[in-house]
């Protein structure tokens, strides 16, 4: 990006100034302001949805048990026993997301076995699929200070959503890179791993890419749109930023994190 200003000198009128100036840094800067303020506010629906969420719960497992013990049949009971698990699991999503703020347990992880995990989950939902991953791993990416699980959360998200995106059979690339001297945020980290998602699909909608990461924003009939900023979320606990571009053909999602000392 680059901005141009033209300004007339002051002794010749028939003479122009003409400064061209890299505004690359700052556009950068200013749409990672825009990703931080977003993900703020979208913890906050987020945790005012899973509210609304949970009070049903109780009453519709609540529904399932009596109706249970009415049920004359152990065939029929087996289809109350699945209503009933399935409100535990969404009231125990309800009170992680409720919850105080779990911070991440960091231990040394190699990210490329991060990866690997999410590419053979990729590849197990996609295989009626025609679905090409590609890896283009940096080898010489150190070993980061992570929590296994809720990168893989984070990971997984995007992937499934690049996966989806592909409706008939894509690209899907898994790609790491080592960056040097790259501004976080408001900070400059002197090593930045850049684990990136790419695919050959669709692209995000024009109209949408501005608040993609808000929560029920979503691209793709019947998503959710829960799973991005729950991305987003996972990653700034590890001090890291996601980012994005997109046009048909070609989307490019980034998670940047930061090397620490192990």
């Amino acid at each position: 990006d680059v901005m141009v200003r033209v300004t007339p000198t002051d002794k010749d009128p028939r003479s122009l100034v003409v400064e061209l100036t890299d505004a690359t840094q700052r556009h950068q800067i200013d749409r990672e302001a825009r990703l931080m303020n977003q993900h703020g506010v979208s913890r906050q629906i987020i945790r005012q949805l899973a509210h609304e969420i949970r009070n049903p719960l109780g009453g519709l497992r609540g529904a399932a048990q009596l109706l249970e013990r009415e049920l004359p049949t152990p065939e029929l009971k087996e289809f109350t026993g699945i209503i009933i698990r399935e409100a535990d699991r969404l009231a125990g999503l309800m009170n992680n997301l409720l919850g105080p703020l779990q911070l991440p347990r960091k231990d040394p992880i190699n990210v490329h076995e991060v990866l690997e995990h999410v590419a053979a989950l990729i590849q197990n939902e996609a295989f009626d699929h025609d679905l090409t991953l590609v890896r283009d791993y940096d080898p010489s990416l150190p070993i980061l200070m992570l929590d296994r699980d809720q990168m893989i959360q984070a990971v997984l998200n995007i992937a499934r959503n690049a996966a989806q995106s592909m409706e008939r059979g894509g690209e899907l690339i898994l790609r790491t890179r080592a960056l040097t001297n790259v501004m976080l945020g408001k900070e400059r980290k002197k090593l930045v791993a850049s684990i990136e998602v790419e695919d050959n699909g669709s692209g995000v909608p024009e109209d949408i890419q501005d608040s993609l990461f808000f929560p029920l924003v979503s691209g793709r009939v019947g998503g959710s749109g829960l799973g991005l900023p729950l991305a987003q979320d996972l990653v700034s606990r590890h001090n890291g930023l996601i980012e994005f571009t997109s046009k048909p053909g070609r989307t490019i999602f980034m998670l940047r994190l930061p090397v620490e000392s192990a």
